[in-house]
């Protein structure tokens, strides 16, 4: 066994093919996240990529969508928005409180249901979540006198009842919102996620 490393450690053959290899996976991944990110659209700090699952799909943006969002339905079945960022482009990150402000009759538009997870910035579910880390529409959600419904995104649970509270880990997170059988305003592309707002800014701008 010796001997083989050894061979192995001096061919320059076998050196060469480690070294193709590598050189060939790493630009694969850089080609398929060019692919991705000309598919995505962003709006309101939300990206989304509305292409996936399409049977014309080429075979690089079938990879990069299975890259991207792996096992994803049709977007006329299920549309997916991810944001890591606030507003202002800043990361979004436990040490901030942010609202998530629905204006009346402006929540996700639906025939099935909707949900809003919080995970880490890879997309697992956060480990050190004080609260709840998922909402959906099956929640009865607290609204203002005109109807309009501000999700609060914090790592503590906020003052009074948290009804409307999404926990978030003390460091930086992304939010995940799904839409299964989504609505036409989604479909027609009118309808537009709010911002994550920090909550300070928010107050004050008031």
């Amino acid at each position: 066994m010796a001997g083989i490393l050894a061979w192995i450690a001096q061919s320059g053959v076998v050196q060469g093919i480690i070294i193709g290899a590598t050189l060939a996976f790493l630009t694969a991944i850089l080609t398929l996240n060019l692919v991705a990110r000309r598919l995505t659209t962003t709006d309101n700090g939300w990206s989304s990529i509305r292409r996936c699952g399409r049977l014309d799909n080429g075979v690089l943006a079938r990879a990069a969508c299975a890259k991207a969002l792996p096992a994803v339905n049709v977007f006329e079945e299920a549309a997916y928005w991810k944001t890591t960022r606030d507003a202002a482009g800043r990361p979004l990150t436990g040490a901030q409180s942010y609202l998530l402000h629905f204006p009346p009759g402006q929540l996700p538009p639906h025939r099935a249901f909707w949900s809003l997870t919080v995970t880490d910035t890879v997309g697992y579910m956060v480990a050190d979540a004080a609260g709840p880390a998922g909402i959906d529409d099956r929640v009865e959600l607290a609204q203002g006198a005109d109807g309009a419904v501000d999700i609060v995104l914090r790592h503590d649970p906020p003052p009074g009842a948290p009804q409307n509270w999404l926990a978030v880990p003390s460091g930086r997170f992304s939010l995940m919102l799904r839409v299964y059988l989504p609505g036409s305003g989604i479909l027609d592309g009118s309808y537009r996620v709010p911002p994550v707002v920090r909550a300070a800014e928010l107050a004050t701008a008031v």
